[in-house]
């Protein structure tokens, strides 16, 4: 029996909020259970000075924590003086999954930067931030297209992210904190609308895993990839 009493192969609660920053191009608040965050998408009609000329855009990604998302108080990276290894991983790999469902020429010479910001942290901050952060990619691009600042629409597919892992010998789809916290290991996928793989992020936590298990995670990552995509196209319409 899972934690929260879901089956192995059910999703916690998705909701995917739009227009909730004024100023943003494309925003939205993405609530998957008890993990929250904000997500943000703002355009600059330039590109990064290492793509100036060459005709492409680019999308990248910040993302963060605010400093009682979690049980305890973390303090801010801000105050430290430099960003954790942790949060430069997650933002990398955010930026990654988001570009890889964009034609760059089509996006032509500029820039879009989603920001995630973690409110509330109960397992999957990254995944949600790549499911909402495309969500906020997709209402900017529109933005665009209205404007005739674009002719052709650079968004290929969706992209959205769910974690898998191994709980108490068996794999689950969806892991909140509690079974993160004690899963034989762990897993984060990254996957198109159309089902293709961008990342997959594997580890064994504290029992190893066999390839017949990796499939059974890559198979609840698919069903659950259903219900996200759903939930963006909802938020979009």
């Amino acid at each position: 029996m899972r934690p929260s009493g879901r089956n192995l192969s059910q999703m916690r609660p998705i909701s995917i909020e739009t227009g909730v920053m004024a100023h943003a191009e494309g925003s939205c608040l993405i609530r998957v259970g008890n993990t929250h965050v904000l997500c943000t998408a703002s355009l600059e009609e330039t590109p990064p000075r290492f793509l100036k000329g060459t005709g492409l855009g680019w999308v990248t990604a910040e993302y963060g924590m605010l400093p009682r998302a979690t049980n305890t108080r973390n303090r801010r990276e801000a105050a430290q003086g430099k960003q954790s290894g942790r949060t430069q991983e997650i933002q990398r790999l955010i930026g990654r999954s988001l570009r890889a469902g964009v034609d760059r020429v089509a996006l032509g010479e500029r820039q879009i930067t989603i920001d995630c910001d973690v409110i509330q942290a109960d397992g999957g901050t990254r995944c949600a931030s790549i499911t909402g952060g495309w969500v906020a990619l997709r209402l900017a691009v529109n933005k665009l297209l209205k404007a005739g600042a674009i002719t052709a629409d650079p968004i290929m597919d969706h992209v959205a992210a769910v974690s898998c892992g191994i709980y108490a010998g068996q794999a689950v789809l969806d892991l909140d904190y509690a079974e993160d916290s004690e899963a034989g290991t762990d897993g984060n996928f990254v996957l198109t609308g159309a089902g293709r793989l961008i990342e997959v992020q594997m580890s064994a936590e504290g029992a190893t895993f066999s390839r017949d298990q990796m499939g059974q995670l890559l198979d609840l990552a698919e069903a659950g990839m259903a219900d996200l995509v759903t939930a963006q196209k909802a938020a979009v319409a």
